[in-house]
């Protein structure tokens, strides 16, 4: 998309029922029919399924990765939490139902409010849910970089229809204008998202490979798609 009116498809990755998808860093997260994979994207023009990174989930939704955690609305099972702080081998968790009452998850928002964690949940015919992820008072060690969720279902919206999709949240100090530079928020002076070939600078060295590789996956070539 580096010309945004002449968009061109360089790779198509074949994941059946593909519904969600989020990428962190070198990794692009995908929930499908059969729970989540992982693709490894660090040269976007050759992307590789991660054959050791799947996760079978019920009926996986939409995928929302939050550091170390991937945090997916699982259906009827609820919200499924997936720690995701080693890629190439995430492992479930948690699946968290509120005791049954959160049986119809569509879509998971996560964002932060002062020193608390919120998962907001479009929990389809029951309508908006909102999940304590943490706090000081359920999760001692809130301030780490990637404490464990300590799931508490804390209020409940039933909408007029049912909740399907949430729209992405403001990211703090994250917003720019259409030149791509930082714009103010809140009051202060944001930092734009990195580019892409500045993220490479933290994990490329001078020959285009990854400094720590600690798997191996091989490349493949994926057809590009035809429109």
């Amino acid at each position: 998309m580096n010309d945004p009116l002449h968009p061109r498809v360089v790779a198509v990755i074949p994941i059946r029922d593909a519904r969600s998808a989020v990428v962190q860093f070198r990794y692009l997260f995908v929930a499908d029919g059969a729970g989540l994979d992982v693709v490894d994207v660090t040269n976007p023009d050759r992307p590789a399924i991660v054959p050791t990174a799947h996760v079978p989930l019920a009926d996986a939704h939409h995928v929302f990765v939050s550091r170390t955690y991937a945090y997916i609305a699982d259906g009827r099972d609820g919200l499924a939490i997936v720690d995701v702080e080693t890629p190439t081998a995430p492992r479930l968790y948690k699946i968290y139902n509120a005791e049954g009452q959160l049986n119809d998850a569509r879509d998971v928002v996560v964002a932060s409010t002062n020193a608390s964690l919120f998962a907001y949940v479009a929990d389809g015919v029951n309508g908006l849910k909102v999940i304590q992820l943490m706090s000081p008072t359920t999760q001692p060690n809130f301030y780490g970089f990637a404490p464990e969720p300590k799931p508490e279902l804390i209020a409940w919206y039933p909408t007029a229809s049912p909740a399907l999709a949430l729209s992405r949240g403001l990211e703090r100090d994250r917003g720019v204008d259409e030149t791509g530079h930082q714009i103010a928020i809140f009051g202060r002076i944001g930092s734009r998202p990195f580019t892409l070939k500045e993220m490479q600078q933290l994990y490329l060295g001078p020959d285009g490979r990854p400094f720590f590789v600690t798997d191996k996956v091989q490349q493949q070539d994926f057809t590009p798609a035809r429109r």
